[in-house]
């Protein structure tokens, strides 16, 4: 089940964050960018963060769920997503500990 784009836009406005923050649709939901980075997913309706070892000291106990089938545990945002604050602080500590990504090549046209 997609999520709902009124639920994405929900989840968007609810971060506090100096930078922009964005939703992109990708693989049928949606990935949630910031300062380069993606840290989170919107899959079913449901708002997912990456795990990172800052995160996990400053959150504390979260739930985790997988976003799909087979994937890696992300912290799953329920009653905390409607602390702003707190939440904007997850982001800005997740997006500071994940890794810069790869330039991609572009392809090579025929």
């Amino acid at each position: 089940m997609a999520s709902d784009p009124t639920f994405v836009d929900l989840v968007v406005s609810q971060i506090e964050f100096d930078g922009e923050v964005h939703a992109k649709k990708m693989f049928g939901d949606y990935g949630v960018f910031a300062g380069g980075k993606m840290f989170g997913l919107i899959c079913d309706n449901r708002f997912l963060i990456k795990p990172t070892d800052t995160g996990r000291v400053f959150a504390g106990k979260l739930p985790e769920a997988e976003p799909y089938p087979g994937a890696k545990l992300c912290f799953l945002m329920t009653d905390k997503m409607q602390d702003r604050e707190w939440l904007g602080e997850l982001v800005r500590i997740t997006v500071e500990a994940l890794p810069v990504p790869k330039k991609r090549k572009p392809k090579r046209k025929p």
